[in-house]
């Protein structure tokens, strides 16, 4: 898609539909569509992230635990709702190192600022897991 320098681009403009000519879906077509593109990206996470493996480890194994040991429905939820933040912190800051790698594998400030931001915000989800789980646990 060539842009002319007086053209405005807005959202219909510049939609992955018009560049590629796939026809929008809409209903339920698109639900299944969104769901089979999810899964795509969960295959990639897990076959090409070894962080992201093991933060679904770690998944599998806590979220049993805070279910049994969360006293109310609402202890449970923030037990496991904390744990699922970090599978989706990881699965964002994967994407961001994609699309960073995507533009050029050359050092770049802003590269750096991209892939450290998204790795501080997986961080900041392990430590909400930490600080959810002992304030519920031992509050």
């Amino acid at each position: 898609m060539t842009v002319a320098k007086d053209d405005v681009l807005t959202p219909d403009s510049i939609s992955i539909y018009r560049v590629t000519g796939m026809k929008k879906l809409d209903g339920f077509a698109h639900f299944i569509h969104a769901f089979k593109w999810s899964m795509a990206g969960f295959k990639a996470a897990f076959s090409g992230e070894a962080a992201f493996r093991q933060e679904v480890v770690l998944f599998i194994v806590l979220a049993p635990i805070g279910i049994v040991l969360g006293d109310n429905g609402l202890e449970r939820a923030l037990l496991v709702g904390c744990l699922l933040l970090v599978l989706v912190a990881e699965l964002l800051n994967t994407a961001i190192e994609s699309v960073v790698d995507r533009v050029g594998l050359d050092y770049h400030d802003l590269s750096k600022r991209a892939k450290d931001l998204g790795s501080a915000a997986v961080f900041v989800a392990l430590v909400t897991v930490g600080v959810v789980w002992g304030l519920v646990l031992l509050g």
